[in-house]
């Protein structure tokens, strides 16, 4: 994981690495692009299995603020060895200690999912 940088939103909290998604891209393409650029690692995008979703409604949607999706990806191969290329502080995490690091609320449900991946993989 990931702690977002203070002085942002959600700062001090912990999330996992990614990003938007840029016009003419797809979920995984953009994945790949964003842990080369966040944590200049390189993945294959045939090493992630989709994991699950979080959702917010936009303000007409009953939310506030923009309608966000966030996509999890699990993977257990790349190449590189993950350095922040923007100053973030970086953590393994044990998938039990997931939960007990304070997240944005979106990033809350994912982690029962990546608890999950993990425990599948041994």
């Amino acid at each position: 994981m990931q702690q977002r940088p203070a002085g942002r939103e959600h700062g001090g909290l912990w999330e996992y690495p990614g990003g938007k998604v840029e016009p003419g891209e797809g979920p995984v393409a953009a994945l790949v692009r964003e842990l080369h650029e966040e944590l200049a690692i390189t993945v294959n995008p045939a090493d992630f299995c989709a994991l699950g979703f979080a959702s917010r409604e936009g303000e007409n949607g009953g939310g506030t603020g923009r309608p966000i999706v966030l996509l999890l990806y699990g993977c257990r191969r790349w190449q590189g060895d993950p350095v922040s290329q923007e100053g973030a502080v970086l953590d393994w995490c044990p998938p039990d200690t997931l939960t007990a690091r304070p997240q944005p609320p979106l990033d809350i449900p994912l982690a029962a999912a990546a608890i999950g991946f993990a425990a599948r993989q041994g």
